[in-house]
């Protein structure tokens, strides 16, 4: 498996491929094969073997802000199909001896080295504490979540849905990272709300949004950084000083 490509996007030719309509295939899904059959990093994904092309704007992020490194712990949530997870193992050096990624999913995932898959959904009441079990008690580095609520199609709610994924990995994220860990997650343009933003503010040293090339561009995600978390001891004091 390679490193990935670097900040640029992944050229494309100039002829494309063109799908008809079939009587059995609607107007949307003739025009997301499509848009699937000419996307550079879908092509990409299949030759270099990653499960998704969701696993270069983990790569792109990475390359450019340096997130992941040897011997780090990283939790993955709404993993599958598991792109983001063998990105974090490769680089962190996690093997099935020595697993230092914990993925989460209630969609099944075939196995991959040096990756614990616990197949159940996040927003379990019980999710939380079988993710420490599965860090074997350890404090995460880094937390992931590239999770986003089916879309209904109608915006309103997809944003609501997708933003109330965002605050609970976001809590998730403040009970398990370890002082100086780092929090990643999507969010939809508009999907963070000023009161989620200043309480990651408030617990990390530095809150950025960021769109990595492999994002579409008519896409409305973005992904949240916060990173150089304070530790509980200091967001705990923090409260009582309000």
């Amino acid at each position: 498996m390679t490193g990935g490509p670097g900040s640029k996007k992944p050229g494309r030719s100039d002829l494309k491929v063109r799908v008809k309509t079939a009587k059995k295939r609607s107007a949307s899904s003739t025009r997301w094969l499509q848009r699937q059959l000419n996307d550079p990093y879908v092509a990409r994904s299949r030759s270099e073997g990653y499960r998704s092309r969701a696993a270069y704007k983990l790569i792109e992020i990475d390359d450019r802000l340096h997130l992941l490194a040897p011997g780090l712990r990283v939790v993955d949530l709404g993993a599958a199909p598991g792109g983001w997870s063998q990105v974090a193992a490769a680089r962190t050096g996690s093997t099935d001896e020595d697993p230092l990624v914990v993925a989460i999913d209630y969609l099944g995932m075939e196995p991959i080295p040096g990756v614990v898959i616990l197949e159940k959904d996040f927003l379990d009441e019980d999710a939380p504490d079988a993710l420490v079990a599965a860090l074997g008690g350890n404090e995460a580095d880094l937390v992931l979540s590239d999770m986003a609520a089916p879309t209904t199609g109608h915006r309103k709610t997809d944003h609501l849905r997708t933003t109330h994924l965002f605050e609970v990995a976001a809590e998730f994220a403040r009970d398990v990272l370890k002082p100086g860990g780092t929090f990643l997650a999507k969010v939809f343009r508009g999907g963070t709300e000023t009161a989620l933003l200043a309480e990651l503010k408030r617990d990390f040293a530095k809150v950025q949004h960021i769109k990595p090339p492999a994002s579409r561009d008519e896409s409305p995600e973005l992904y949240v950084l916060a990173t150089g978390f304070r530790g509980h001891t200091q967001a705990e004091n923090d409260e009582e000083d309000f």
